[in-house]
């Protein structure tokens, strides 16, 4: 096994890339497509690849599926595209023939062993107008859907053994759509994309390729398009070139998920590699507006789940959180909101606190409050208590604390005492020297 600390690049310097992360047995699996080289001039991907995390930072590499495996039979250096899917104590894992067919393999475990029952495609080059790949499958109240195609996009209901369909596929429709080849809405060859994906959030279904995106009320749709999640304005310095020959919305595939009542993005990058196809896969924190719009992520070199000391942290950027909300805030952005007693909120992975002094929060208090500083977990050993008062104004105000006992890499946990429901909101953490 491969095992790698990372930030963003999640892995890098190893083409792993079109990522979808899934949820299992609460460890992190991101199942995805391999660049072969640095030195490639066009795609060569011999294999797809399984990498597990228990954190979002630390990934080991798994597993590997070899097309002489499939249904394919032999080498094949055009493995596109994957997703996976659990039901009935198994496992799926669909991958992409090129850009013309999809099959499936299936294992008892995450990682495999893989089998080829079928022994064929399950999306068949014929079966509709646009091209059967870049698959996506979306679980909704206990049953899996599949979405696939390029421009135009299709969907079928799956049948109980996860590797035949139960209808013909339907077409999606989207109104108004845009995407790297068509940012003005009048490139009807080209609209969208290839790579659709779908998640549900607070009772709305999203549609994306890339980092476009639209919404629907119906998983059928019709979807609406709404906004690209990435701008200028997301890039870091040393983040935003190189960039595709569309732009740096181009490119963009990947995946949405949620994890501990935080979501995220999951992309592809070449801002480090410099090669188009020599892809990294980044992971940027995801905030929904109170319509249920996605705010613009932010693209850099921090990733998710660790943190800098010597930068504010924003208290929205968690990784583990339990009975609070992210709400949007007075000064444009998101904060995180504690609903009851001995709510709490983890940031692991702080580095650089041994010669902090002060913790300064930015708060809005309704009311006094208790924050317990803990080690580790809302049980964890009892570093020190930030004693918040009561806002004297109706605005978001700074309170710096003492700290106490704090290593330099260390993971804390705020344990959020005497609040109710709106009565405190947290916007900021800073530690200061």
């Amino acid at each position: 096994m491969i095992l790698v600390h990372a930030q963003n690049p999640i892995v890098s310097n190893v083409g792993l890339n079109d990522p979808h992360i899934h949820i299992f047995n609460d460890t992190a699996y991101v199942y995805a497509s391999h660049d072969k080289s640095i030195n490639n001039d066009k795609f060569i991907m011999e294999d797809w690849w399984i990498w597990s995390s228990p954190d979002l930072v630390n990934w080991t590499k798994r597993s590997v599926l070899n097309p002489k495996d499939t249904y394919i039979g032999k080498d094949f250096s055009r493995c596109w595209a994957t997703d996976a899917a659990y039901k009935n104590d198994k496992y799926y894992f669909y991958f992409s023939e090129g850009n013309e067919q999809s099959g499936v393999v299936v294992g008892d475990t995450p990682v495999g062993p893989w089998k080829d029952v079928l022994g064929k495609p399950l999306l068949k080059s014929d079966m509709t107008p646009t091209h059967e790949y870049d698959m996506a499958v979306f679980e909704d109240d206990g049953e899996h859907y599949i979405i696939f195609g390029v421009w135009e996009y299709y969907i079928a209901k799956l049948n109980n053994d996860m590797m035949s369909l139960a209808e013909t596929p339907k077409k999606i429709e989207i109104r108004n759509p845009r995407g790297p080849y068509n940012p003005h809405g009048n490139n009807e060859e080209m609209p969208t994309d290839d790579k659709p994906f779908v998640h549900k959030y607070n009772g709305k279904y999203y549609l994306s390729w890339g980092c476009f995106y639209a919404m629907s009320d119906n998983l059928y749709g019709p979807y609406d398009y709404k906004d690209s999640v990435i701008k200028e304005s997301s890039f870091a310095q040393g983040y935003d070139e190189p960039t595709w020959p569309n732009g740096f919305l181009q490119g963009r595939h990947g995946s949405f998920f949620e994890w501990h009542n935080q979501w995220y993005f999951i992309y592809c990058d070449i801002s480090q590699t410099g090669n188009r196809y020599f892809r990294d896969s980044f992971i940027s924190y995801v905030h929904y507006k109170d319509n249920g719009d996605i705010a613009t992520i932010r693209v850099d070199g921090i990733g998710v789940g660790n943190y800098n000391a010597n930068s504010s942290i924003e208290a929205e950027d968690f990784f583990k959180a339990y009975k609070l909300n992210k709400v949007e805030n007075t000064k444009g952005g998101f904060s995180i909101q504690p609903l009851e007693n001995a709510s709490y909120v983890i940031y692991p992975n702080i580095k650089g606190l041994s010669n902090k002094s002060i913790l300064e929060l930015d708060v809005l208090a309704n009311q006094a409050a208790l924050v317990e500083i803990r080690e580790d977990n809302p049980n964890g050993n009892l570093l020190f208590v930030c004693e918040v008062p009561k806002n004297d104004i109706y605005t978001f105000q700074k309170r710096t604390f003492n700290t106490k006992k704090l290593k330099e890499n260390q993971s804390l946990c705020l344990v959020f005492k005497g609040v109710k429901e709106e009565s405190f909101i947290l916007n900021q953490l800073q530690f200061k020297n």
